[in-house]
């Protein structure tokens, strides 16, 4: 699904409004009984948000809205200090790593950067606060290890194999360990150490197209993660864990004046 800039601009307040509650976590249900609307009104205002949209899953747009609005608004890597003379093209790396392959390699190098503290909740309605603020008996979804669903890339792109494995310290900072194979054995690793303070942080290892991660997380299952390099921003990516903690998608919405179409990545977790 292709956009033209400007997408949501045809959308009414109130679309909006129903919009950014569905990708807080409400149902239609939860919606209507918060904005003193029927059930069947919302779904009529989800189907008019599609229709001027032209994106087909009411989920799926309320999740790009939600990640423009992190990138619009939250995270701003020039602001924080960081200079340089512009973006690096994962294409060079080497005959071994195509561009495709290097695209899927900037959505995966970071979630290299920590993911699952509890950040300030300024953003969510009062009563979503309350629910994803609540302190939990068991881990952090995305603790622990988790392996690529490499299916979903296109053969001829297709690495052997990518891990990624998340620990928390004491003081509630993650360490991330990323390690992707490519098809003829060759690895590459990056490695960080971050909060979710949507301050960049840097990236050490051998993924010489990004060097700084910045982290934001609107609720406990949901991390949004925006990488650069040089100073310059690259990609939002939002990544969420399924209800059973077995699965984690990851959408990604690259940097522009243009709304992309949406890219997915699935995976599994390992331990």
């Amino acid at each position: 699904m292709e956009h033209a800039p400007g997408a949501f601009a045809g959308l009414t307040d109130r679309e909006l409004e129903v919009l950014r509650l569905l990708a807080a976590g409400h149902t239609a249900k939860t919606i209507a009984a918060r904005l003193g609307r029927s059930e069947t009104a919302i779904h009529e205002l989800l189907r008019a948000a599609r229709r001027k949209t032209g994106i087909g899953s009411s989920r799926e747009l309320a999740r790009l809205l939600d990640a423009q609005k992190n990138w619009d608004k939250n995270i701003d890597l020039a602001t924080h200090g960081i200079s340089g003379n512009g973006l690096v093209q994962p294409a060079s790396s080497g005959p071994n790593w195509s561009k495709g392959m290097g695209a899927m390699l900037v959505a995966l190098s970071l979630a290299a950067a920590g993911l699952m503290l509890v950040a300030a909740p300024t953003a969510l309605p009062n009563e979503i606060q309350a629910a994803a603020y609540t302190p939990a008996a068991t881990q952090p979804p995305l603790v622990g290890s988790w392996l690529l669903d490499i299916a979903r890339i296109p053969e001829e792109e297709r690495p052997r194999r990518v891990t990624i494995a998340f620990q928390v310290s004491p003081d509630e900072k993650w360490t991330t360990h990323v390690e992707i194979v490519a098809p003829d054995g060759s690895s590459r690793h990056a490695e960080s150490t971050a909060a979710l303070d949507g301050i960049p942080v840097p990236i050490t290892g051998n993924m010489d197209f990004i060097d700084t991660v910045a982290l934001r997380q609107p609720s406990p299952n949901t991390l949004v993660m925006t990488l650069g390099k040089s100073g310059a921003p690259l990609s939002t990516r939002v990544y969420t864990v399924a209800k059973d903690r077995s699965s984690m998608t990851e959408t990604i919405v690259w940097a522009g004046n243009t709304l992309p179409k949406l890219e997915t990545t699935t995976f599994k977790r390992i331990d």
